[in-house]
């Protein structure tokens, strides 16, 4: 690290738990965010800020005036850009020394594949159930790291499934492939810091995994009540009989 780097993370390296090996971690790294919007957000400026060496973002869609309410990447003047094209200058403003591929389009197949066999961590960032199996399938394929986020109305929800460990179980472990999820932002509303607080979470949880500090939170649902603001965490066993990652 040059001295401009070492100011910039003068903060972190501080911390005992991260220090200068840590930081030289995060710096040597690549993750993958998918999805763009309220959590995605969040998760990708942190994750700049904090020096992660290479981010990956991916989404398919262009900023709307509906999004700013809680997707802080994006303003006013980004509406009808590509949320991927937004995001990578918002994260390059907040630290020119990372480098940013935004990739404007659904990954998919074989090239989702290619992707999270690429990254040292996936951030699962998107709306949909579709995509979340997809990446899940390709994470325990792959034995890449997932990091998990949702959130809805006043609730948020948060994972983090490490398949190179065989007793940790995946997101179909959580929820079983069973149709599309009904229920969204759209049509049911989100009020916006909880997207911003379970994706910071997802962030310090992406920091944790790669610089080795502290215990992620595999194996466990953390579910946040913004209503009465209540945090409560649920054990989450590995199911015997997963069709994606028992075998």
């Amino acid at each position: 690290m040059n001295d401009d780097q070492l100011l910039r993370y003068s903060r972190q390296i501080m911390l005992p738990q991260i220090d200068i090996e840590g930081q030289q971690k995060l710096l040597d790294s690549r993750v993958l965010i998918i999805g763009a919007g309220g959590l995605g957000s969040p998760v990708a400026m942190y994750l700049a800020a904090a020096g992660i060496g290479e981010i990956v973002i991916t989404d398919d869609d262009e900023v709307d005036l509906s999004n700013l309410q809680r997707q802080i990447i994006h303003s006013t003047t980004d509406i009808g850009k590509p949320k991927v094209t937004s995001a990578k200058e918002t994260m390059l403003a907040i630290n020119p020394l990372v480098k940013v591929t935004p990739l404007n389009k659904r990954l998919e197949g074989s090239e989702l594949e290619q992707e999270i066999k690429a990254a040292d961590v996936v951030l699962d960032c998107c709306d949909n159930f579709t995509t979340r199996f997809a990446v899940n399938n390709a994470c325990v394929k792959t034995g890449t790291p997932l990091v998990s986020g949702a959130a809805i109305r006043f609730e948020g929800q948060l994972s983090v499934f490490t398949p190179a460990d065989g007793e940790c179980p995946c997101y179909n472990c959580l929820y079983p492939n069973e149709g599309e999820l009904t229920e969204s932002c759209t049509q049911t509303g989100v009020v916006s810091p909880i997207t911003g607080i379970i994706g910071s979470m997802q962030a310090l949880e992406a920091i944790k995994i790669i610089s080795g500090a502290g215990t992620p939170l595999r194996g466990k649902v953390l579910l946040l009540d913004g209503m009465s603001m209540e945090l409560h965490t649920m054990v989450l066993p590995k199911n015997p009989n997963c069709p994606t990652c028992s075998t």
